[in-house]
């Protein structure tokens, strides 16, 4: 049975992480340092308590509640040493929890309030990944970070942002994404930039169908062109109770368009009632590439180990299905095929193979 999946095992099982936004993962007794460094006022300065904060203040039911959080992460990214650090633990802190490969994203435009070039922020967030996987390394895990660019969608630097991020594709960025509240701030404005990315041979995620019903993914695909959806939770709008599927929705499987789904991260912005009412059970079922990611580990108090054992504690999944997940995920990340694949053939296929053995 399922039930002999435990939780120190998920932990060291390989698995593949692709919607992770670096201020939403800082370490609490991080944050306490670097606010004392730049003279920024947290709610409080014990870390324990700092992290509880940011958990409830995220706990509002709200997506525009919830990225409020976020003031206080980016007040204490805005130096290069300070990037470098919070890159450095990130890629440590996901190595630790037996993630292989992750992409994780972050907004240039956040971090410019102490006279950081954009290209100067970029630089750092590369060289505190490049630190922290190679002190994975030494500590003898493994692990492959990969960096997206975030445009924020209530902006105007969209095509700036994306012209940043293929000036950068062979340090290390390996994609594109646009964020922030979706209401009022459709994909579309950042055309342009879209169809950059497209001429460039560059790939991309948009933050689409999470607070935002289906015109948000209809836009972030027909539209934009989008190799991902963000979330996409709320594709589920175009699925029938009795399981048959609406235009959109079938075109979305069909095309094998990965789902960042993101199931603590949905409840907590309201996007769902709860982790049992999470539509993923049901999006797996129907065979959408879905896959399982942390959005915000901070806010959510949440790792990939933990978003594992809460699918199998509620949906009943065993290792087949964290494999499926991990694989999923795997095949849809921005880094080129036959890296892909020889992280698929070389260390997750082995790694399962024992536990279903």
């Amino acid at each position: 049975m399922v039930a002999t999946i435990r939780y120190e095992d998920i932990v060291k099982v390989p698995k593949a992480l692709l919607h992770d936004h670096l201020d939403g993962g800082l370490r609490p007794a991080t944050i306490v340092d670097l606010a004392a460094e730049v003279g920024h006022e947290l709610p409080t300065t014990d870390p324990e308590a700092l992290g509880r904060w940011f958990a409830d203040a995220a706990d509002s039911g709200s997506l525009e509640r919830y990225l409020e959080t976020f003031a206080h992460t980016v007040a204490v990214m805005q130096t290069a040493p300070a990037l470098r650090r919070v890159a450095r633990e990130c890629a440590l802190d996901l190595a630790a929890d037996g993630v292989v490969y992750a992409e994780v994203r972050f907004a240039p435009e956040q971090h410019l309030e102490r006279d950081l070039s954009l290209d100067e922020v970029v630089e750092a967030v590369l060289a505190g990944f490049a630190e922290g996987t190679a002190q994975a390394v030494e500590a003898g895990l493994t692990i492959r970070v990969g960096t997206l660019l975030t445009a924020m969608r209530h902006a105007a630097r969209s095509q700036e942002i994306a012209e940043l991020a293929v000036r950068h594709r062979d340090s290390g960025v390996v994609g594109f994404d646009i964020a922030g509240a979706e209401a009022g701030f459709p994909p579309t404005r950042h055309l342009d930039a879209f169809e950059y990315l497209q001429r460039e041979n560059f790939h991309f995620t948009i933050h689409a169908g999470e607070a935002f019903g289906l015109p948000s993914i209809w836009q972030a695909i027909q539209w934009c062109g989008a190799d991902r959806l963000g979330h996409g939770v709320r594709i589920v709008d175009d699925i029938a109770p009795d399981g048959s599927l609406g235009r959109l929705a079938a075109y979305v499987r069909d095309k094998r368009i990965p789902l960042e789904l993101c199931p603590s991260s949905n409840v907590q912005t309201g996007a769902v009632d709860s982790i049992a009412d999470h539509p993923i059970g049901l999006l797996r079922d129907l065979r959408f590439r879905v896959t399982v990611n942390t959005d915000n580990r901070l806010m959510s108090g949440t790792s990939m180990s933990r978003e594992m054992s809460l699918l199998v504690e509620t949906f009943g999944y065993g290792w087949k299905e964290l494999q499926w997940f991990t694989i999923n995920a795997m095949k849809s990340a921005f880094i080129p095929f036959d890296e892909r694949l020889r992280i698929i053939d070389d260390v997750i296929k082995p790694a399962y193979a024992k536990l279903l053995a």
